[in-house]
Order: C-alpha cells, then structure tokens, then sequence
C-alpha cells in the first residue's frame, strides 16, 4: 500500500511529518547554495512544486526553524556535515504573489501592500529591540495598506537592515510565483502601472541591497529585464531550457515509474507516460507534471489534472485574437504535427500581440509546449525551436478552449455543423450568419477592430471545426493542392465519407452582390483543381463551398 498522497499540500513540514507521498528533491538546496548566484530566478510551469521548494528552503535556512533538523534527516542532503550545519543559520524573509489576481492596478498594489503590512507583523518584535532607532520605528509604523510608493517599494529593503542588524546576518529573500499579478495585469490592461511600482520594488530590494545574501524568484515566465528587472545585473535566469536545476522541479519518468510500482499501477505506465510525459527542462527530457501525477496516484483515472487547474485564460486570449498565420500554426500543433520558431525567452508582454514568436516563447514557458529538437542558424546567431503541444492533457485542454470560443452561440454553431454534414445550405446560412454576428468581435478585442477581424474569425471558426469534427475528419488549411493553395479541406476518416473544400472570400469592390463573390469562389475551387488531393486518396464524393463575407455579414454557395 502507498503512502497517502496529500493534495494541494504545499508546506514542507506537513508534507514530511505526516509521511506523505514525497519524492526528495533536497539536492536543490546544495545545487543553488553552491551556485554561488546572488539571486536566482527560476521559471517553471504552474504546479511544479516551486511553491513546496520554496517552503524547503525557508524550512533549511531560517532562522526561525533551527533545531528542526529532523525534517530533513532522512534526505539527501542530511548526508552531508556542511549542510546540516548551515539549517537554521539565516534570517529569511519570504512571500508570495500567487494570490494576486486582481483586475485593475489599485487592487493589485493594494494586495502587494497587505502582504508586505502581514510580512512586518510577522517581524513586530524588532520594534521593541534596541537596534531600531526611533526614525526606523516610524517607518516601522508608516508601513500601512495605504502607505505611499516610496515606503512601499522601500519595504523589503529595510526589512533586510533591520533583520542584518538583529542577528548580524545577512538575509535570504524568497519571492514565489512574482509574475502572477503581471500575466493579470496584462489580461486586464494595467502593465504599465504594475511593471512601474513592481520595477521599483525589486531593484530597491535585490538590486541595490548591501544585506542581501542571496535570493530566489520563481514564477512562470521570464519577463523582460527591460520591464521589470532594469539595470539588475546580479540576476541568474534559469529557464526552461537551462540545465541548472533540471530535476529539481516535476517528476523525472524513473522517480514516476517508481510511484507507479510503490501503489500497484505498474501497468499504467504507457497510458500515464501518453496523458503527462512530455516536459523538458534544459537536455533533460520526459519530466512528467506533478500535480498530474499525484492526483493519478490519488484516483487510479486518467484524466486532465494540470490543464484544468487553471482558467487559462492568457493562453486562449493570445491564440484567439491572434492573425491567421498564428491559427495555422496552431492548428498544425493541434494535429500532432511541430513548428519550427525562433524563441526569445524573455516575455515583452506589450509585445504578445505584435511579435509572433513572443506567443510561442510564452506558451513553451507555460509548459504548452515540448521542445522536439534546436538548430543553431550561425549565419545569425539565432537557435531554431522545433515545438509540439507537451502531451495530451494539453492537446485535451486547447480542445476545451477552443469550444468555448463558441459557448455564447452554441446552438447555432453545433446547428451550423450539423447543417454541413447534412448539406443543408440554407441552414448553413441561417447558423453562420447568427455564429458571426455573435462572435466576430470577440477574436478581435482590441480598442480599435484591425483589419483583419475578419481573418481573425474565419480562422478562428477553422479551429472550432477541427475540434468539433476531429473523430471524423481530418481537418488541414492553406496547403497546396493543385495549382494553389486551398482555404479548408475536410478529409473523411471513413474510407467512403464525403469530402468537403471551403474557400473563404472577401466581397470585392468590383463585386455588386455577395453572391458574385460566393461564385467567384467556387469558380477558384475548380480553375485551381484544389480536389485532386482528395481524388488522389480514392474519395469521390467531394463537396464544394464558398464563404462570402462582408464585415459580419455572410453568404455560403456550394457546389
């Protein structure tokens, strides 16, 4: 039998005195202590035990916890005399932004501001010592929920004098999970206000800090030096794709595979290695997600763990109203299939909407996707990604995103399908024309609609498709059959299904009536024989539609 599996369990101590499931990851204390690195960031996927890691190495180093070494004495790095020495021996200062979701930039510094009023209480004893002087008392006491910026972004920095001058120590700082008011500060339009104060705050604290020992920032993304971390020169990233660290964060398959026989699933291991392998950190490959995994070993079913433990929502945003090029791409990832990009691993998140390769950056950072192989160009010095969706707990959630794109008209985007199947065209009609009015506006968000809403949608509309028909179709855009490139194709799964080409058209000024530019569509499905593919593979019964549009107004002809 299996030791208990704690879910959600994030405290070090409860974790190791109440004998719960705990795979030793302490190497991490030796691998950073030994780095020699003033302070370390380390981006890793949500739930991959940044925030237990974190409690870890408050539990080893503080102050506060010394002659608790027992917690640690049947780990790895109790082994070794230098390290059971260093438990208990610095002042740590440590907090948490993963709480702050908040939709404007007051909540959000207001939040930041009660943690950083709770962190002080928590320290109300170095008020009554006699190393504070009656100037540090009253800031001391200025350090309120409505404090101003200065004694705000000032706050961790004091702290750490006070703290070096009680114990004569240096202080350690841990801040977990600091980009996560940034991502919602980015959803909900407030970056610049954020990334201003937040700037702020850490170059005060890990910048120009004399009593800083050493520090650790975890969070998802790498966000941009230039946004947040200006002029901070004693900062060591480690991302995704570094090789410090690379198992100190998620399950390695040996480590999985060993949980596996401890709770009688060892024949569950190729469906458990389908649905959460697929993670790699730097060259090490087939990482597996904890929190997947744990909650397998809880229940004994597969289902999508990780991907749901989120709304998503930046990722679904950013694929949603992004252009037609990012669609196509994403439907080929969708398929199975990999795209080659280049990768700028740090995260401009005033970039996300202009800069195509700034959304795959974020999606790999997020652990969306695996990297399948590097080619360095040195004619200009950029390195290649060869990217996939991680696994399929990741491919199920896209799918799950891409169907809500469509919730608010459900109705009449599953009676559109229906329609198509059926080859009912004046349904088609009647359903598409309420699924545009509906959500055209919805793939492009933006204060001033681009011109290219109506790809954004259309493209958008694609992916629906190919989730919505992926047991019976194969579903590909833009490829080349015949003599061009065909807009949509169909390819039934049943040897003797029915084939189905769209093309997409935009009316013409030339053009008096939609249904001239439905025509002129149709004429291009035949003048540039995009049907061959499909005959070539023995299909026969092909049909043939054209999309007119003008703004959110549609008309479908087929032949």
């Amino acid at each position: 039998m299996g030791r208990t599996v704690g879910i959600g369990i994030q405290d070090f101590k409860t974790v190791i005195e109440n004998d719960y499931f705990y795979v030793d990851k302490t190497s991490f204390l030796k691998e950073w202590w030994e780095s020699g690195d003033s302070v370390t960031l380390i981006t890793r996927p949500r739930r991959f035990g940044k925030t237990l890691t974190m409690s870890m190495v408050e539990r080893f180093f503080s102050i506060k916890y010394a002659g608790e070494g027992e917690l640690f004495e049947q780990l790895s790095i109790w082994q070794e005399e230098k390290y059971r020495a260093l438990q208990g021996s610095y002042p740590v200062i440590s907090l948490s932004f993963a709480n702050i979701k908040e939709r404007d930039y007051q909540a959000a510094r207001y939040r930041i501001c009660q943690l950083l009023v709770n962190l002080y209480s928590k320290y109300s004893y170095l008020k009554d010592s006699d190393v504070l002087t009656e100037n540090d008392k009253k800031y001391f006491d200025r350090i309120t929920i409505d404090m101003n910026d200065g004694d705000a972004t000032l706050a961790l920095y004091q702290l750490s004098d006070f703290l070096f001058r009680y114990y004569g120590k240096k202080v350690i700082i841990l801040l977990d999970e600091y980009d996560t008011p940034m991502q919602e500060a980015y959803v909900d339009g407030f970056w610049e206000d954020l990334a201003a104060f937040t700037r702020s705050l850490f170059n005060a604290t890990l910048k120009t800090n004399p009593w800083l020992e050493r520090a650790i920032m975890t969070g998802i993304t790498r966000v941009s030096k230039e946004s947040v971390f200006s002029d901070l020169n004693n900062l060591k990233v480690i991302s995704t794709t570094s090789e410090e660290y690379a198992e100190s964060f998620g399950f390695t398959e040996k480590e999985v595979f060993a949980a596996l026989d401890e709770y009688g699933l060892e024949g569950k291991k190729r469906e458990v290695k389908e649905w959460y392998d697929g993670f790699s950190f730097g060259s090490k490959t087939e990482i597996y997600n904890p929190w997947s995994i744990l909650n397998y070993l809880d229940t004994g079913k597969l289902s999508a763990y990780w991907a749901n433990t989120s709304s998503n929502s930046l990722a679904g945003k950013l694929i949603r109203e992004s252009d037609k090029n990012i669609k196509q791409d994403f439907e080929r990832l969708l398929q199975g299939e990999t795209i080659t990009v280049v990768i700028d691993e740090q995260i401009v998140y005033n970039q996300l909407t202009t800069k195509k390769n700034a959304i795959w950056s974020l999606l790999l950072a997020s652990g969306y996707l695996k990297v399948n192989g590097t080619e360095f160009v040195e004619r200009t010095g950029l390195t290649s990604y060869h990217l996939a969706l991680t696994n399929k707990e990741v491919r199920i959630m896209f799918e799950n995103i891409v169907r809500d794109w469509f919730s608010e008209n459900s109705a009449a985007y599953n009676d559109f399908i229906k329609a198509l199947l059926t080859d009912d065209v004046k349904a088609m009609n009647r359903y598409m024309n309420q699924v545009a009015m509906v959500s055209f506006s919805y793939f492009d968000t933006g204060k001033n609609p681009s011109a290219e809403e109506p790809e954004r949608f259309y493209h958008g509309f694609v992916l629906g498709l190919m989730v919505e028909l992926a047991d019976s179709y194969v579903l590909t855009s833009n490829r080349e059959s015949g003599f061009g490139r065909y807009d949509i194709m169909l390819e039934p799964r049943e040897k003797n299904g029915k084939g189905i080409i769209i093309e997409f058209k935009v009316q013409d000024e030339d053009e008096k009536e939609l249904s001239e530019t439905v025509e002129e569509a149709l004429t291009q499905i035949e003048r540039k024989k995009y049907a061959v593919m499909l005959e070539e593979k023995g299909i026969r019964d092909i049909r043939k539609y054209g999309f007119a549009f003008c703004g959110k107004k549609v008309l479908i002809g087929a032949r």
